[in-house]
């Protein structure tokens, strides 16, 4: 079946804006140290007793459970094979133990299974711009052309406690890779500078979140927010990338709503 020309474009916009997190096209080497989460918030905030033991879930069914459209109003949903990598073996990171976090970035299964699946998110608040005529644009209307706010969201299933397993590699991977390390993603190669856990939103059974600043040729800095919360034995990861924050310092914040809209679908399901 062949998408809109909405749908594909939207696919476009996502594609170059994970680029641009990468370091593609776009400048970030200094760090913004102020706006990270204290490293005490790595332990993953805990809200209910671990479920019982559970079969994984394949990919087919992951895809049924990722966000659509109609379940999530502001927001348009795309899907993530044309801004996503596919598989684990196109993400690289020169530190093992720094893996479990580029996995969550890219939207893939941060611990030791095959079933995953992944989409894009966006938020743009002036997407009723492009219905307008050119004399009736303000300043304002061009201004708000650029805050697109595009959260990739990654689900994957696990047998037994791997969810749990999934979730402590994040955590130890956080305290691991302060220092930073060498992401490459889709052929691109980025630095990351520093590594540190942020206050994550407490949803699902248990949650982790860590902010990453990104050396990207020396225009500014670009500081960029993952969540990685299970529920049950799905593990779901988000990772933003905010196109008016670039260069700015300020960090990408993943949005509650779509943490919160991710959920609940995955809490019907247990």
């Amino acid at each position: 079946m062949k998408r809109s020309p909405r749908a594909r474009a939207g696919a476009t916009v996502t594609a170059s804006l994970f680029l641009l997190a990468l370091g593609t096209g776009c400048g970030g080497g200094s760090q913004d140290t102020g706006s990270a989460g204290k490293p005490d918030d790595s332990s993953p905030t805990s809200t209910r007793t671990a479920a019982p033991a559970a079969k994984a879930v394949g990919s087919a069914e992951l895809e049924k459970l990722l966000l659509a459209g109609s379940d999530l109003q502001g927001y348009q949903v795309d899907p993530g094979d044309d801004a996503l990598p596919k598989s684990k073996e196109q993400v690289k990171t020169d530190k093992a133990q720094c893996a479990p976090l580029a996995y969550a970035m890219a939207g893939l299964a941060p611990g030791d299974t095959q079933a995953g699946a992944s989409n894009s998110v966006t938020r743009n608040p002036a997407s009723d711009t492009a219905s307008k005529s050119p004399e009736d644009i303000s300043e304002a209307d061009i201004e708000n052309a650029f805050k697109v706010e595009v959260t990739f969201v990654g689900l994957s299933s696990y047998d037994g406690d791997g969810a749990e397993k999934a979730l402590k590699a994040v955590t130890d991977g956080i305290d691991a890779c302060t220092g930073g390390f060498v992401l490459t993603g889709q052929g691109e190669t980025q630095k990351i500078t520093r590594a540190a856990a942020a206050k994550s939103s407490g949803s699902g059974d248990e949650s982790a979140a860590f902010s990453v600043d990104s050396d990207m040729d020396g225009e500014g800095t670009a500081t960029f927010t993952t969540e990685v919360v299970r529920v049950g034995n799905t593990v779901a990861t988000y990772y933003t990338v905010d196109l008016a924050t670039l260069g700015s310092g300020k960090v990408a914040a993943v949005p509650t709503a779509v943490i919160e809209a991710q959920t609940a679908k995955l809490a019907e399901r247990e």
